[in-house]
């Protein structure tokens, strides 16, 4: 198991966001973590990261406890792609994907490797972007920037791959095009993929497992054919459902929202 929480918690000063979440992802596989605005979800990444600190229980990667890994030795196996990045001034595209390998590199050291370059090189073809080289990042339209900076994300050599709402600001077909790619990645390079979605429809649709949270707790996780009932739809995001069979699998069909539950209680 790359990446492994034990009685995870943690949050922003003295107030806990996520207690006690135990989760593991597999290696090569899609994960989402699914919930309603608060839930904890982005909390829960960044813990997963190291960006947070846990306040109970550990992140385990690759074997060891991250807190004791040096941020050059995470940086090697676990890539982050945050919600909103800082939109470097001046800086081309390759220069920006270019920076990625900074981990793989001597802190003296300025100009790549012929390693380097050729992994700079495929991250650009991957994410499509070779032809933007070298146009100025600013320059770049929201879907362009993002695959920019997913690729940014893949210079690292990463085994995972964290990914913070990456179809917020991005049109259904950038959404698409953005997922579809990641497909190709996880399965391609078996690349240990956690994704935050907001869409309950595009998650089920591409990854192997949900981790539904509700309140700063697991709610449930397992197969999207596990995870998608109206009764655990209703229980996490409070919304009546109807489940629909579409040829890319089950979607979910919103119908009415539904008075709240009584308590968070997680079902884990």
């Amino acid at each position: 198991m790359p990446v492994e929480a034990c009685q995870l918690a943690g949050g922003y000063g003295d107030r806990p966001i996520v207690e006690a979440v135990n989760l593991s992802i597999q290696t090569g596989e899609w994960l989402s973590l699914l919930g309603a605005n608060g839930s904890g979800k982005s909390t829960l990444l960044r813990l997963l990261s190291r960006i947070l600190k846990p306040q109970g229980g550990s992140v385990i990667l690759d074997g060891q406890d991250i807190q004791t890994q040096s941020p050059t030795t995470i940086a090697r196996k676990l890539a982050l792609l945050p919600q909103q990045q800082t939109l470097p001034e001046g800086l081309t595209v390759y220069q920006l994907v270019s920076l990625g390998r900074s981990p793989h590199q001597p802190w003296w050291k300025w100009d790549l490797d012929e390693d380097g370059r050729r992994k700079v090189n495929e991250a650009l073809e991957w994410t499509e972007i070779s032809h933007y080289r070298d146009r100025p990042v600013t320059d770049l339209s929201g879907g362009e920037r993002q695959r920019a900076f997913l690729a940014l994300a893949l210079a690292q050599d990463p085994k995972i791959l964290l990914l913070d709402e990456p179809t917020t600001f991005l049109d259904l077909h950038y959404q698409l095009q953005l997922l579809e790619l990641l497909h190709r990645l996880n399965r391609q390079q078996k690349l240990s993929i956690v994704t935050v979605l907001h869409d309950i429809n595009l998650a089920v649709r591409y990854s192997d497992r949900l981790a539904l949270m509700r309140q700063g707790r697991l709610w449930g996780v397992g197969t999207p054919n596990e995870m998608l009932t109206p009764e655990t739809i209703g229980a996490v995001f409070e919304i009546e459902t109807q489940i629909l069979n579409t040829p890319v699998g089950p979607q979910i069909c919103p119908l009415s929202a539904i008075a709240p539950a009584d308590n968070g209680q997680a079902k884990v």
